[in-house]
């Protein structure tokens, strides 16, 4: 193999790939970054066996074929040669010799044989969507996974797709995180659950245009389709938990609230309620006022907030992180929280538009003072 290309070209294809390498592989070939040479192309990919990532660049192919450099190295390397036009050439005992300007890099290379293939999706089954749409589908629901395996289901989010529509929903067992977008081509009805770890890689690699790209779903993988780059993940197996059954069809209380204000609130009031290593506050629903309190050994906190109040009067308590968390990603300047009793769990829907355009669900905690 022996290719010529630019510095920088490849920089950016090989930070592309290194997100799929697994950061505690317990085989070495699965730190390698695979690159092949053909026609006018250098192909790169690497993958931890669930994930995995391939990017094409141009190139000046003078011989073809394939190697496994060491990901880390190479990477190193690279990042500092981005100025530079950068020679790869392999010779006959797998030794990769890197020129460019007036030196050059020796490394041991790994035998490619020994390289995981790479899985081709070649299905028709596909919905297209905005990469925009895609992109806050993802960053809006995958803050909720799980991250204990004790039920490695829920370190996925379901993905539902029909009626023109795809639905994220994520839950670890404390709160539920549900988001819509619309999608702009389909020809499957199909509900999946990828894990997390592979869609905010792909949110990483997704820009915020309208530029529609292509998915699609075969048996147990998923293939997003970038033209120039191509991210492949393995779908979780077994039964995602039934959400539509925590989800409330009614509720006794409901509160219109800015959203920054609240936010602003539980940020200082947080302040407090982590020295006592528990997170907790407390909402107070009277009249046309939420009064949110926390407490700690060295004092405590008392937030009022104006609100648009109906329904009955209500002291709960809740892990502020949950709530910010929430509050971080939502772009509305006015919210709705419902509520029922002190022991059931609030959801945060939009004030305004599509109700269902996004859910959240939290649950309470145990009222300050309570055994």
């Amino acid at each position: 193999m022996q290719v010529t290309c630019q510095g920088l070209d490849l920089c950016d294809a090989v930070i592309t790939v290194s997100r799929a390498i697994s950061m505690k592989a317990t085989n070495p070939i699965l730190e390698g970054i695979k690159m092949v040479a053909e026609e006018d192309t250098l192909i790169l990919s690497a993958t931890d066996l669930e994930l995995s990532i391939e990017k094409k660049i141009k190139a000046e192919v003078k011989v073809e074929g394939e190697v496994v450099v060491p990901g880390k190295f190479f990477g190193e390397l690279i990042k500092k040669l981005t100025n530079e036009t950068v020679e790869l050439k392999l010779n006959e005992n797998n030794l990769m010799k890197i020129k460019y300007t007036d030196s050059e890099t020796v490394m041991q290379c790994f035998p490619v044989y020994e390289f995981p293939s790479f899985k081709k999706l070649d299905s028709t089954d596909f919905f297209g969507i905005s990469k925009k749409s895609f992109k806050n589908l993802i960053n809006k629901t995958t803050f909720s996974v799980a991250f204990d395996d004790t039920r490695p289901i829920l370190k996925g989010c379901l993905l539902e797709i029909e009626n023109g529509k795809i639905r994220s929903v994520a839950l670890d067992g404390y709160r539920l995180a549900m988001t819509v977008q619309k999608i702009k081509e389909s020809n499957i009805s199909v509900s999946v659950v990828v894990p997390s770890r592979s869609l905010n890689e792909i949110s990483k690699l997704l820009d915020d245009q309208d530029d529609i790209v292509n998915i699609y779903i075969q048996r147990n993988f998923m293939m997003v389709d970038l033209n120039d780059c191509i991210i492949t993940t393995r779908l979780l197996e077994g039964d995602f938990i039934n959400y539509k059954q925590i989800i409330s069809k009614e509720y006794e209380s409901k509160i219109t609230i800015n959203k920054k204000q609240l936010e602003d609130a539980l940020d200082r009031a947080s302040l407090l309620s982590k020295i006592g290593k528990n997170n907790l506050v407390q909402f107070d629903l009277k009249e046309q006022n939420l009064c949110i309190t926390s407490r700690s050994e060295i004092g405590n906190v008392r937030e009022n907030i104006n609100i648009v109040f109906a329904g009955k009067e209500l002291i709960i308590s809740f892990n502020a992180r949950f709530f910010i968390d929430a509050l971080r990603i939502i772009p509305d300047e006015f919210i709705n929280i419902k509520f029922n009793q002190a022991q059931n769990p609030c959801v945060i829907t939009p004030f305004e538009g599509e109700e269902e355009r996004y859910l959240y669900l939290i649950l309470p905690l145990r009222p300050m003072g309570t055994a």
